[in-house]
Formats: structure tokens, sequence, C-alpha cells
């Protein structure tokens, strides 16, 4: 019997996707990743997929001559790995997220006929899968309306800890574990405010930003619960009222998801500024606001938490289809046949 492959990673935004796919399907998928990135860190350990292996890849893009010249050598290696894997598992369908993780098994999909079906997560696409969008058997985006699936794969958790909400009790600072230093700033400029509106405090600032921020708070005689990473993610939103994150596709979707209201700050280096774009999805249709790291100043945030928050949460909940990942998992099920 022949298996369902699934590629891509990197970053955590791939990494979901895979993740809440591989969950909606009724079989054990193969997943073909790289050594770098925190592909082994998600999925190392993962007892959902019937095997799991990480290739010796790296980027492309973004790097001086003898850079992509040694990345092309290793892609070109990885390649031939994964085409030997694709026969030994009798991969009927490839599953790609994107990222230089994908590159091997989407291209040894490509080389070998079998179908490949693509992900994209942002509303501007990632050079890889621009590349191999023409070659693909299908091309998901929730940005695209011509998608066969445009309903984003989000973790059902997400849907089930949704909620409407009213007056901000408690705020949700989101940096990304690896923290955001102008969100870090921002919720500490706010902090005395929000303490004396009553407004709780739940702050990602990043592994390396944990200590300096606490002692922050601490020097102003506030609380605040400080994290780094966390599995713990859909708690936490659900006891948040309003947000302020970054405008990663999957932490934009997951809030979506869960209804709550939030100000994007998108990060400014992001490929082709993908995650201003994500972040406008939203904004544009009166779901979410969106402001430039330059344009951030307490006083505004302040004034969007006054606003009826009931109004943007419940357009999030009817906005935003909870079937994602399941349309996904029956399109890859119809193809592997």
């Amino acid at each position: 019997m022949g298996s369902i492959v699934m590629t891509g990673g990197g970053t955590g935004g791939h990494l979901a996707i895979v993740r809440a796919v591989k969950e909606a399907l009724d079989e054990s998928p193969v997943y073909i990743g790289s050594t770098g990135g925190q592909d082994r860190q998600w999925f190392g350990e993962d007892a959902g997929f019937v095997a799991r292996y990480f290739l010796e890849t790296r980027g492309v893009v973004n790097q001086g001559l003898a850079g992509k010249v040694r990345s092309l050598g290793l892609l070109g290696k990885a390649v031939l790995r994964a085409r030997r894997l694709l026969r030994e598992h009798q991969a009927t369908v490839v599953f790609s997220v994107g990222g230089y993780s994908a590159a091997p098994a989407a291209v040894a999909a490509i080389l070998s006929g079998i179908p490949l079906v693509i992900h994209e997560q942002n509303a501007v696409s990632g050079s890889l899968n621009r590349l191999l969008r023409p070659f693909a058997k299908a091309f998901l985006s929730s940005y695209d309306e011509n998608s066969p699936v445009k309903a984003y794969p989000v973790k059902s958790i997400f849907f089930e800890k949704a909620r409407v909400r009213h007056a901000p009790r408690t705020i949700l600072f989101l940096g990304g574990s690896q923290g955001a230093v102008a969100i870090n700033n921002l919720a500490l400029e706010l902090a005395p405010a929000l303490k004396a509106r009553n407004i709780s405090i739940l702050h990602q600032a990043g592994e390396r930003n944990i200590d300096a921020v606490r002692r922050a708070y601490e020097a102003m005689g506030i609380e605040a619960e400080v994290f780094g990473f966390s599995d713990r993610i859909p708690e936490l939103m659900e006891r948040a009222d309003f947000a302020v994150a970054r405008a990663g596709a999957s932490t934009l979707w997951e809030l979506a998801a869960n209804g709550l209201p939030t100000l994007f700050v998108p990060y400014p280096y992001a490929a082709g500024d993908h995650q201003y774009h994500n972040a406008l999805f939203l904004a544009a249709r009166n779901l979410a606001w969106v402001l430039r790291e330059e344009e951030l100043e307490g006083g505004k945030v302040l004034d969007l938490m006054k606003q009826d928050l009931s109004i943007p949460s419940r357009g999030l909940i009817d906005f935003t289809p909870r079937s994602g990942a399941e349309e996904i998992a029956k399109l890859l099920k119809t193809l592997a046949v």
C-alpha cells in the first residue's frame, strides 16, 4: 500500500500546517524535512508519522555565490535521497508546505511523476512555491480565490476554544518563540496604563529576552505572565480578549479561528513583506488592525482596545472556516488513489 508524504518546514508556520493536516488524515504519513530549522524539534519524536527523515539542506536565497553553490550541491544530493525514499515508501502523493526543507521531496515528486500538492501559507508566495507551482497538481492558498481549498488548516483546538470577546480584561503579546523587540517595547510602554485599567498581561517575550523583560515588569511593580516558547498557545489565546502579534500566517489564522481581536505588527524584514500582506487580508475586511513598527504608539493601541471588540471577534469566528485541514486531507486521499 502506498504512502502520503508530507514535506517542508524550517519554521513553525510551515510545520503547523503539516501537523494540522497530518492529524486530519486517517492514516500515518511519511515526513521528509531538513536537518536545519525546527523540523526535528517539531517532529523528531512524533509517532504520528510512519517514518521521519531529515535531509541536509539549507536555503539558497540571500547567499553569496559560494553559498549558493554549496546549497545547490546539498540540494542535488538530497533530491537523489528523496527519490529513493519516495520509491521505498511507494509514495502516491507529496504534500509540500514550502520552505527550503520542502525542495528535495517536492522536486523528487516532479521527477518521479508523483502528484505534488503545494500549500502556500502566505499572501505573497515563497520563492520555492513560485518556482514549482506550474508543476503542481494543486496549489492551495487561503488568499487565492481560485484555490481548490481556501480554508486555512488550523488545529481544531483553536476553534474549540473560540469565544466572543467584549471588554478587554487580558491582553496577549505574541512575539513568537524568538521574541520581537518592537512588541516587547510596546508591552512595557503600555504596562502602567494596562495596570491602571486592571488589564492582565500575558507576554511571549522570546527565550532570549525572558529575564530582561521580567525584570522590567518587576521594576515597575507590575505582575505579568512572561514566557518564551510555549505549547499552551491555545489556552493562552482563550484567556485573552485582545492580542498584539506578528503576522506569520499560522499565528494569524489561529488567532482568527479563536475569534481573538488582534493588532498585527508585521516583521519588517519578511520576504516579500508577506506578513504585512497577510495582516492586510484581515484588516481590509475590518477583522483586525495592522500597524508598521514605526507607527506603534501606546495611545493608538489603547484607543483600539476601547472599541466594541465583539464586532471583530464575531466577524473572525464567522469568517474563518474550520474545515481547512479536513479538506486538504480529503484532497490528498483523492489524489493518492
